[in-house]
């Protein structure tokens, strides 16, 4: 039996088909959380911090998700920013990401922000900068260390965080120095999308002139933080020429930049692979651990084994 057929059997049973055929098309990623939870996804781990504020905002709420082990010394932190079109999602639904690296050594911050008409451009970024300006002050006390931190993302989070790390400004505003963010890790992110194809870009960009200043293409710079870019052939939501164009540009202007390209891999198939029921398939776990090791190594080896 597959991890994946399991994990749908196990959820079936336990909220019916029609519950479970619900919760999918309600909660991808809470569902996906839930399954992870199910096959011992938690193990070697622990929610240090649920809801906690970073701002005043309803929104302006993180996770944070630590290795069970306790080490005499701080370990890396990787902030992961959630996608969602800057339409839906929240941090909280993402704790399977949080465990997940976690069990190898890392501190995981997920961030939720402002979404739709009140999180429009420029608030989804005002928010990621805000969120890791409590990082810079607070994650130590969470045993993380503020010198090693990798920022991260999947599909609009990806695109939150090439913003932040290329564009200087909304790290400055929060008062987070240049340098803080060792490294960038992009999941199937829209980097070079306008014209806007999609309602949901129209809806988040469209009232912004000129609307080429949101792009995260634009701001591409020689001294940006090393990126790895990953994204599948499949993906029919964002298409992976958006990967292909920043790594490009990158490239040319200096930047350490590495992508990686999955043969038929779909848009939420790319993230799905960093959850127990899928994760025999660990190409996106490798080549995101490899970056982060060469960005923030982890401190010591706390992995613990998952059925």
């Amino acid at each position: 039996m597959t991890g994946g057929f399991a994990v749908f059997l196990l959820v079936a049973v336990l909220l019916g088909l029609g519950g479970l055929k619900l919760a999918i098309d309600r909660n991808p990623a809470g569902t996906l959380d839930t399954a992870d939870r199910l096959l011992g996804g938690t193990a070697g781990t622990r929610v240090a911090a649920t809801g906690l504020a970073y701002g005043p905002l309803p929104r302006q709420r993180l996770e944070v998700i630590v290795p069970d082990a306790l080490l005499p010394h701080p370990r890396p932190v990787l902030v992961f920013i959630h996608g969602g079109s800057w339409e839906s999602g929240d941090g909280a639904d993402y704790h399977f990401i949080g465990r997940t690296f976690a069990r190898h050594g890392y501190v995981v911050v997920l961030p939720s922000y402002r979404l739709a008409s009140e999180g429009v451009y420029p608030r989804m970024l005002e928010d990621g900068a805000q969120a890791l300006a409590w990082v810079r002050g607070h994650i130590a006390g969470y045993g993380g260390d503020p010198g090693r931190v990798v920022l991260a993302g999947h599909s609009a989070g990806a695109y939150n965080a090439a913003m932040l790390a290329l564009e200087r400004q909304w790290l400055r505003r929060a008062g987070v120095e240049d340098g803080f963010v060792k490294g960038v890790v992009g999941l199937a992110g829209p980097y070079d999308f306008h014209p806007f194809t999609s309602d949901s870009a129209r809806r988040a960009f469209g009232h912004v002139t000129p609307p080429e200043q949101t792009q995260p293409i634009r701001f591409v710079r020689g001294d940006a933080p090393p990126m790895l870019l990953i994204t599948g052939t499949g993906d029919t939501t964002v298409k992976p020429r958006n990967t292909t164009a920043l790594a490009a540009a990158l490239r040319q202007a200096g930047a350490p930049v590495e992508e990686l390209y999955l043969p038929g891999v779909d848009h939420s198939q790319i993230v799905m692979k960093l959850a127990v029921p899928f994760s025999r398939d660990d190409r996106v776990l490798k080549a995101k651990l490899a970056f982060l090791a060469r960005m923030a190594p982890p401190s010591a080896p706390v992995q613990a084994q998952v059925r």
